[in-house]
């Protein structure tokens, strides 16, 4: 019996001990569920991130101290008034030493640039190469087995194949313009007459109407655009007998994607059609925002180029009917939506699947054509993401509490849902940069890379609350390079250089195999998939690239260009802010009135200026802050 009263002693101990420490700081022993994963969050936050004060609307600093506008004041405690010790800082436990972080990544010399970016692009070319040896005509390339992959004929519902893969040559199309960004004009020409003499879409597929709209007409146009420009940013890449043939692909795929537009009572579009018969009879009606609301770039701008307003107008349609679908409370959208009866399916609102895109094409269409009301709505979308979305301190680089982390709520409550954000997310630092927030951008880009540290990838979706990965694979996705691009070009601070570095590395080591790059299908023990979607070599080696090669024709103070959603490089061209028609059809929504927008002076300029000097030679962050960061995905 004594054996057992000293055991009960211990744990009664051990549990008071745990009490007195998360009453003190708010942070508690270590808890791990196999994969060593740390639990370094106060256990209240459970308790708090799902409470809800509707009349608030006011900002914690922390997310246990404010979530869904409930302020959490700590009830007393009995041991913190003995001797009344004044309370620690929070960020207080992150300190550390700092000069750690500045001797890490305040420099970057020139002859790494150099070598960083031959390893670009060679780690491209190792892609493409066995691509266009093992695998074209196919879509993609199976890296690992060293064979080409199609659609999946003997099983149609297999969406994750065959919502991509049309048997058009995937991976070729959606690599055109990569190859120009990378200086290689003869390979560029050759494989533009490959697709001119061999791609057709006259084919019995059934794809997705999105990722046949960003992969192939967005290549197609931006590669037709590059062919043709007199300025010749890339040098005389065009030849003598092309006679637009690009560009009338483009048109004939268009052409086919118009049926999803037809007999949807909302205006919103199938989310699928045949490219032979067209919307398939058994089709559904739900489709998610960004699917439907991501198609106006580059409908617009094939409008724009052939002088037929159709595609802009279908377009821009789903984007209003969408619009006008959002919360009148919160002023945020769902995830999926009906597209007969205009109902959400899923309340869930967020930035990442099925909505990313939507809020990216709001923005880049403003820059692109110049049409005011894509602005309002970008800029009420972005205030109603800041209001409901966005947790953590009010600042990125001052002050006490955790640092800004964008959460999943439900649009018309403003409620959290869940604690997970997704990879996807990645992308919205590079957007916020668009757009001027460059200091919101640093502190979210820095938990995705802090999450990359830890794991060497981005897992699918990741759990910020249990600090580990709920979708484990690993597609290698472009976003956090892209934002990391797009960072390093606004503030030209040799942190992103690192970051891409270590992006680089990561990918050497544990994605490549015997014929190109493999998707991870588990992120900590790095087993692999065999696949390697398009993507890989349209925007994750031409934004790594593109960061360390300073020279590029793209990155010419006379050059501005901006990049669709799938990385193709379009022009800022003052023929797309001209157009032969007049109205795109009526404006339905009072909330699109002038009232709601404050006009925006630096649609086409550089953003650099609002960097504070500091942020741009010394760490873009603080040390304490990136210590903060570190800790919370359990990095220590």
């Amino acid at each position: 019996m004594q054996w057992r009263s000293l055991v009960v002693g211990l744990v009664v101990l051990r549990l008071s001990l745990s009490c007195l420490l998360w009453l003190t700081f708010g942070l508690g022993p270590g808890v791990s569920f196999g994969f060593n994963f740390h639990l370094g969050f106060n256990l209240q936050k459970l308790d708090l991130l799902f409470r809800e004060d509707k009349g608030t609307a006011s900002k914690g600093k922390t997310w246990s101290q404010q979530i869904q506008g409930k302020r959490y004041v700590q009830p007393a405690s009995t041991c913190a008034q003995v001797g009344q010790q004044p309370q620690r800082s929070y960020l207080g436990l992150f300190q550390g030493n700092q000069d750690e972080y500045a001797r890490r990544y305040s420099s970057f010399p020139d002859s790494l640039k150099t070598k960083m970016r031959d390893m670009a692009r060679d780690m491209f070319y190792f892609g493409y190469d066995n691509y266009m040896k093992y695998a074209f005509p196919k879509d993609e390339l199976n890296p690992i087995d060293c064979e080409g992959r199609g659609p999946d004929v003997l099983n149609p519902s297999n969406i994750n194949i065959n919502d991509v893969l049309g048997n058009y040559s995937l991976t070729l199309i959606d690599t055109l313009d990569t190859l120009l960004v990378l200086g290689n004009a003869s390979e560029f020409q050759r494989a533009v007459r490959l697709v001119i003499d061999t791609v057709s879409f006259d084919k019995d597929s059934t794809v997705q109407v999105f990722e046949a709209n960003i992969r192939i007409l967005g290549s197609l146009i931006s590669a037709h655009i590059l062919l043709t420009d007199p300025r010749h940013p890339f040098g005389e890449v065009g030849f003598e007998d092309y006679d637009n043939e690009l560009l009338h692909l483009a048109h004939d795929l268009a052409v086919r994607l118009l049926p999803a537009f037809e007999n949807t009572n909302t205006g919103i579009p199938y989310p699928r059609v045949n490219l032979k018969t067209g919307v398939p009879p058994d089709s559904i009606n739900e489709t998610c925002t960004a699917g439907a609301g991501s198609l106006l770039v580059e409908f617009g701008i094939l409008s724009r180029l052939i002088g037929d307003s159709t595609f802009e107008w279908v377009a821009r349609r789903a984007v209003r009917a969408l619009w006008k679908l959002r919360s009148n409370e919160t002023g945020l959208l769902g995830n999926v939506v009906n597209i007969q009866t205009g109902q959400w399916v899923s309340k869930q609102s967020g930035l990442g699947a099925g909505m990313d895109s939507f809020y990216e094409y709001l923005l880049k269409s403003y820059i692109l054509f110049g049409e005011k009301e894509d602005y309002r709505m970008f800029q009420s979308a972005y205030e109603s993401i800041q209001i409901h979305l966005r947790r953590g301190r009010e600042s990125c680089n001052e002050g006490e509490g955790d640092p800004p982390l964008y959460v999943n709520v439900n649009m018309f409550s403003g409620e959290i849902m869940n604690t997970w954000i997704d990879s996807l997310q990645a992308f919205f630092p590079g957007l916020q940069v668009l757009n001027g927030d460059v200091d919101n951008a640093i502190c979210l880009h820095a938990f995705y890379y802090a999450i990359w540290k830890r794991f060497g990838a981005l897992p699918e979706r990741y759990n910020w609350q249990l600090q580990a990965p709920e979708v484990l694979f690993y597609p290698l996705r472009p976003e956090l390079v892209e934002s990391t691009y797009l960072l390093y070009q606004a503030t030209k601070n040799p942190f992103y250089l690192h970051v891409g570095m270590d992006i680089l590395q990561s990918l050497e080591t544990n994605a490549k195999v015997r014929c190109g790059y493999a998707t991870l299908h588990h992120v900590v023990d790095k087993s692999k998939e065999d696949r390697m979607e398009s993507f890989f070599l349209s925007e994750t080696c031409k934004y790594l690239y593109l960061l360390f090669d300073e020279d590029n024709p793209l990155h010419r103070s006379d050059n501005k260009y901006i990049f669709t959603t799938e990385g193709h490089v379009v022009p800022i061209d003052k023929r797309f802010r001209e157009s032969q028609w007049s109205d795109l059809g009526p404006c339905e929504d009072g909330a699109l009135s002038q009232t709601q927008s404050n006009s925006w002076h630096h649609s086409n300029t550089s953003n650099c200026n609002r960097i504070p000097e500091e942020q741009r030679y010394d760490l873009p962050l603080k040390s304490v802050y990136m210590r903060q960061i570190d800790h919370m995905v359990g990095l220590f």
